[in-house]
């Protein structure tokens, strides 16, 4: 799957930024490849939980944030300008749907 200067190999389980492979997490790699198959969707942090990790449980919403930050660190040129993974304020996040386009 390529997103712009994004490849996601789900067979290898790997991700480049710009040819240069990019150290994911299981769960970083989960997150970003569940993203990238909706993109434009907005998810929220219980979605998630539940859609990602498996549970639904509050109070668990800071370990979402947590990811999406270490996320954004290893993937975005600018993480706190962020192409990727967008934030909807007061709703949760998104792929970034004009990449995919």
């Amino acid at each position: 799957m390529r997103i712009d200067k994004l490849l996601i190999d789900t067979q290898k389980r790997q991700v480049h930024v710009d040819d240069r492979l990019v150290e994911l997490t299981a769960k970083e790699f989960d997150l970003l490849y569940h993203f990238a198959r909706h993109p434009g969707r907005v998810f929220s942090r219980t979605q998630l939980l539940d859609q990602v990790w498996g549970y639904g449980h509050d109070g668990y919403e800071h370990t979402v944030n947590s990811h999406i930050n270490r996320l954004r660190a290893k993937i975005e040129i600018d993480p706190a300008n962020p192409r990727f993974v967008l934030t909807v304020w007061g709703v949760g996040y998104k792929f970034n749907d004009e990449l995919a386009a």
